[in-house]
């Protein structure tokens, strides 16, 4: 992996962030009503009280020298002090960032492995009943709402057969587990969908080369054959697994919104109601953060996987 195809990417990934929390910070000038009264909460607006928040957060300063100091602070995980519970942000957000977490880490595994073994045997089934009813399995999984099949799965495994809790987040390691399984199959069930699709057209196409068929000519063995062309088609697999990882990640807000789970998504919810500016923006952060750097580091192991892909801009230069 060359050093100048890393320094372009980790400038974009400097770049993106940059602009996002640029955005991310002028969520405060979008909320409606007075500044003050915004960030005050509940307390009554005194003169002292105005002036002290406006000292605190320099609303006097211009709106660039506003973001610098929120951006400087933001570098630091100082994102000031909740309106609605009054304790740093970064207290109240780390109280739940374990529990989204685990969900996160959970959904991904279930949908790794749920999706890939089902998009390899519908490649190597292509066009027939199985395969088809693997595709079709995998247009309802996307299609099907997390929100809307997580109280489904609540009510059919945990009501009516009580197989599951109804709500809790447990006690002991494997307690946690059963808490977060019903919850992360609805998270994982549209991603286990994407990752089947993908899965099954990356190994299609292989299945099609020049190298497979001499392989299967000269009489080597299944599993050796099958190790010759899935790892040329776990690129693309890599790639948007590493991406779905991200994503998933601020998609648990409906899901544990469905099953009452306090974790970050819950929160993220809870302030935009009660409009706790301070929290939304440092969640907002937080997410654009974790999906970056997922991508970025997507991009290196894809590049580590096909050197050729970073070749392509000095390979350009050298044909000119």
């Amino acid at each position: 992996m060359h050093a100048r195809y890393v320094l372009s990417r980790l400038l974009q990934f400097i770049g993106v962030l940059l602009v996002l929390s640029f955005l991310i910070f002028s969520l405060l000038y979008l909320v409606p009503g007075d500044l003050v009264k915004i960030l005050v909460g509940n307390r009554q607006v005194t003169p002292e009280v105005r002036q002290a928040i406006t000292a605190q957060y320099h609303l006097d300063d211009p709106f660039i020298v506003q973001y610098v100091d929120w951006l400087g602070r933001a570098l630091h995980a100082d994102f000031g002090t909740s309106i609605r519970s009054g304790t740093p942000v970064t207290q109240v957000i780390g109280q739940r960032l374990p529990l989204t977490l685990e969900l996160t880490f959970l959904a991904f595994v279930i949908a790794l492995g749920v999706g890939i073994p089902l998009g390899l045997l519908a490649a190597r089934k292509i066009d027939s009943r199985v395969d088809r009813a693997i595709v079709g399995w995998a247009v309802v999984g996307i299609s099907a709402p997390g929100f809307a099949l997580g109280m489904v799965l609540l009510y059919v495994f945990a009501v009516m057969l009580g197989w599951f809790p109804t709500y809790g987040t447990g006690g002991s390691f494997l307690d946690t587990l059963w808490h977060l399984t019903l919850p992360a199959i609805a998270l994982a069930t549209g991603t286990a969908a994407t990752i089947i699709r993908i899965t099954r057209a990356s190994v299609a196409r292989e299945l099609t080369q020049d190298y497979v068929t001499f392989a299967q000519s000269r009489g080597l063995s299944r599993r050796r054959i099958t190790g010759m062309y899935m790892k040329n088609a776990a690129i693309p697999i890599i790639t948007s697994a590493g991406l779905i990882l991200g994503s998933l990640f601020g998609a648990t807000i409906l899901v544990e919104e469905a099953f009452s789970l306090p974790g970050l998504g819950q929160l993220l919810a809870d302030s935009i109601t009660f409009k706790d500016v301070p929290v939304v923006q440092a969640l907002a952060l937080l997410i654009a953060l974790v999906i970056i750097t997922v991508t970025f580091v997507v991009d290196l192991l894809a590049a580590v996987l096909d050197p050729t892909q970073n070749l392509g801009a000095n390979h350009s230069r050298r044909i000119v």
